[in-house]
């Protein structure tokens, strides 16, 4: 995380999004915080849902190899979790090719 997120130190978290998230889509807080911790991860602006502050996405998985799809913000210095699911079939595709370009610079 250290290397895209420099000077970040943690979450925020609030109660209405950690339950907004498990209710709508079966995923906690810690899957979220661990897609963060976890390589690859694909990260893009998300500039059609960037109104009032600059929101990202990142595509990754949790420790479980679940692939989820996670809207954020940076607030300071910690990571503000908006919104969390499971990736769509176009989102895995896009993290699939991506993964592959990384394996291919690697070699």
């Amino acid at each position: 995380m250290a290397e895209l997120f420099p000077g970040l130190e943690s979450f925020e978290w609030d109660k209405g999004n950690i339950t907004k998230n498990w209710e709508k889509h079966r995923v906690t807080h810690f899957e979220c915080e661990e897609v963060f911790f976890n390589e690859p991860l694909v990260v893009k602006e998300d500039t059609g849902h960037s109104g009032t502050e600059n929101r990202q996405y990142v595509l990754g998985k949790t420790d479980n190899a679940r692939l989820l799809f996670i809207v954020f913000t940076i607030r300071g210095r910690k990571i503000r979790v908006i919104s969390a699911r499971d990736m769509s079939i176009k989102e895995r595709r896009a993290y699939n090719e991506a993964v592959k370009k990384i394996a291919e610079i690697q070699e």
